[in-house]
Formats: C-alpha cells, sequence, structure tokens
C-alpha cells in the first residue's frame, strides 16, 4: 500500500485528445479537441504541460513529446455510452452507466412544459428547442425580459437549461424553477436541469458564475461517497458540488472559471493535510467549445499552465495528482455546438513518484477513481483498474 495521503483530481472541462472508435455514432468523427484547437489559433504555448507529457499521450500532437516527461502519462476510452458532463465525471469515480441519459433535441414534451409552468407559476416558456445558449439568450432575451417567460432549451446532452436574467427575472426565483423542474423530470431520468443566467441590455447580454446545475443523484455509491464515509475530507471545487447532486463531500467551492477554480484549489493544498480534492475548471467548456473559440481555448490552456506552476509549488511528498477531462469539445467542429466523443488526456505526477512511464489506453474513465480510492486506502467501487502500482518508485 502506498503512504499517500493526498490525491488531486484536476478536470479540464473538454478537453479532448481523438476521436474514439465509435465517435462516428456521435457524429463525431475525427474529433480531437487538443490538436485541433492548437492548429486553428497558431500554436499552443503550455510548458509546464509540455513538461510533464502531454505531448507524450497516444495521438497528440499539440505539443512535441518531452525527451523525458516529469509525469506518467496515456489516455482513457468512456465506457459509458455518453459525451456529457454527469456521464463522464460519474465514470471516472467508479460509477459508469449501462444505458445513456435520454435526449430531447427536438423540445421538451407538453406534459413537462405544462408541469413546469404551473408548478413554477411564469406565464409560459421560450425557447423549448435545443440551442446553443449564448445564440438563444441573444434572440430571446428582449422578449423573456418583456414577457416574463424564462428560455427553456437542451442539447445533444441530458438537460433542461432555463435562462433568465438576474435583474429582470430575479436570481433566486431561477433558482427555485429549476428546483421544481428537477422534481418534474426525475421520472424521466434527465440528467440535469441547468440554471442559466444572465445580464446586460439586448445586444449585449452575457451570461454569469452564478450558473448551477441540478443533478440526478449517481445510483450508485461513487468514490467520493467511499472516501467521505472513510473518515478523510473530500473537497468539491467548481461543479463538483453540482455534478453528484452535493453526495460525497466535506467541502464544497463553487468558483467564478478557471482561475478562480485553481486558485481555491492552491489555497486548498496549502492547508490540507488529507484527503482527496476534485475541481472541474468548465471555462474550457462552457466559453470556448461550445462557442467554438479555438483561440479563447488555446489562451485558457496557457493561463491553466501558469497557474498550474504556482500550485505545484504546494505539492509534498505523499502527494498524488492526476490531470485528466470528462469528454470533448472540439472548437473546430462546426456541425454542432456540442461536445465531441473523444479519449481524454491522463497525466499522474507528485513528488518521489515515478516519471515517465507509459500508462497506455486506458479502457474506462473508472481507472482514475479506483487509482484515488487504493492511494487513499479505500476499497473502491469495483469498477476501473488502478494504475497505483505503476507511480510507486
Amino acid at each position: 500500500m502506498a503512504d499517500l495521503r493526498r490525491v488531486f483530481v484536476l478536470v479540464l472541462d473538454s478537453l479532448g485528445v481523438g476521436a474514439l472508435p465509435d465517435a462516428g455514432v456521435f457524429g463525431d468523427a475525427g474529433a480531437h479537441t487538443l490538436d485541433h484547437l492548437a492548429a486553428a489559433a497558431g500554436g499552443l504555448v503550455a510548458p509546464r504541460l509540455a513538461a510533464l507529457g502531454l505531448g507524450n499521450v497516444p495521438g497528440v500532437h499539440a505539443l512535441a513529446a518531452a525527451a523525458a516527461p516529469e509525469a506518467c502519462f496515456g489516455r482513457m476510452a468512456e465506457r459509458s455510452p455518453g459525451k456529457d458532463t454527469s456521464t463522464g465525471h460519474w465514470e471516472m469515480m467508479g460509477c459508469p452507466l449501462e444505458r445513456a441519459f435520454p435526449v430531447f433535441e427536438g423540445g421538451f414534451p407538453a406534459e413537462i412544459v405544462d408541469a413546469f409552468v404551473a408548478r413554477a407559476g411564469v406565464p409560459g416558456v421560450l425557447g423549448n428547442c435545443a440551442a446553443s445558449g449564448t445564440t438563444i439568450i441573444a434572440e430571446l432575451g428582449e422578449e423573456h425580459a418583456r414577457s416574463g417567460k424564462p428560455i427553456v432549451y437542451t442539447s445533444a446532452d441530458s438537460v433542461f437549461q432555463v435562462a433568465a436574467h438576474e435583474q429582470h427575472f430575479g436570481l433566486e426565483r431561477l433558482y427555485e424553477c429549476c428546483a421544481i423542474a428537477r422534481e418534474i423530470l426525475l421520472p424521466y431520468g434527465v440528467g440535469r436541469v441547468i440554471a442559466r443566467p444572465f445580464v446586460g441590455e439586448p445586444g449585449a447580454y452575457r451570461r454569469t458564475y452564478n450558473r448551477r446545475d441540478y443533478s440526478l443523484e449517481p445510483p450508485h455509491d461513487t468514490v467520493l461517497d467511499l472516501v467521505k464515509r472513510a473518515g478523510l475530507p473530500v473537497v468539491g471545487v467548481g461543479k463538483i458540488g453540482d455534478i453528484f447532486a452535493g453526495r460525497g463531500l466535506t467541502e464544497d467551492h463553487h468558483t467564478e472559471g478557471n482561475r478562480d477554480g485553481m486558485r481555491v484549489t492552491t489555497e486548498v493544498a496549502a492547508r490540507l493535510e488529507r484527503g482527496f480534492v476534485f475541481l472541474n475548471l468548465v471555462d474550457f467548456d462552457m466559453l470556448f467549445g461550445h462557442r467554438r473559440d479555438p483561440a479563447g481555448y488555446r489562451r485558457a490552456l496557457e493561463e491553466f499552465d501558469e497557474d498550474y506552476a504556482r500550485f505545484e509549488r504546494e505539492l509534498r511528498p505523499g502527494d498524488l495528482v492526476l490531470l485528466t477531462a470528462d469528454h470533448g469539445n472540439d472548437p473546430t467542429h462546426t456541425a454542432t455546438t456540442d461536445h465531441t466523443r473523444e479519449y481524454v488526456p491522463l497525466l499522474a505526477t507528485g513528488p518521489g513518484l515515478t516519471r515517465g512511464r507509459a500508462l497506455g489506453t486506458r479502457a474506462s474513465f473508472a481507472d482514475v477513481g479506483a487509482t484515488v480510492a487504493e492511494a487513499l486506502g479505500v476499497t473502491g467501487t469495483g469498477h476501473g483498474s488502478s494504475f497505483l502500482a505503476e507511480l510507486l518508485p
């Protein structure tokens, strides 16, 4: 058993590294988030990620392979039938799905919308279609403010998204409406209800970091539950608490973007003596993948590279850091603005751990959860294969 005291899992939300063999079934043949964003944005300057071995991950060409990578490196395939946030994170923590969440790309049926209108006490809804969030807010925001009707939309993911203006509609009222929608949608198995607040005036609307996700609970224990039950701290940063419906955490820190998430994680690393820290960095996905902005994605990765260098100054012997992603979102994949079905990178590092070992292509994201559990001396969920032994000197 390893003498590890702290594990950090940093999820670079949507940083896929190449289409999975079944990507064509999802309409994502040829996707490669990392390589394509770098090519479209004129390169990528990320010295810490390069030194760790991101360029050594199979199929990655955006960064040159390091001659002596500081981390062990590989990639992971998604076993679950999906390409969304909940599916990826749940599988990562040892709860893979056998069936995909239901999607409603043609809009939600009248029985759902009518129940939502009646119980939420709103005069109706606008939209009720699959759409880009920024586009539908630009199109319907003015009518929303005038009519008081929230904007409801979805995507290729299993999501019921409710957009409303923080001043005209009210932020707390939006949250109340989303909690009602979550209850209504439980029998339908929709993965998430998402509150999408925005501010501003017509022609200049912008979404805020007051977003909240109202998730289904995972159908069985995750590694978060098991580590918490063992009496260890479990710290969620970013939207981790939302993704797991608040389960399995001893601390939950909502953040305002990637840099704030890295700031909080660095502060936690400076004070935490033992336990598990799980971070989601949503800006890669929300601001740049979905908006098909490779230049913005590149800037965000280069900022993360700087922030990671500061974070690793707080690492100690007995620490394990895993960097990965939950799905892809190729910003050059213009057929839709949805996620893309891809492999995700895996970098494993920590003071005193093995460097430069190839971890290959893992069969499931659940290998991360199995490794976290073993590193902290906790029995896992039974899903995934730990690669901890390959990291020990």
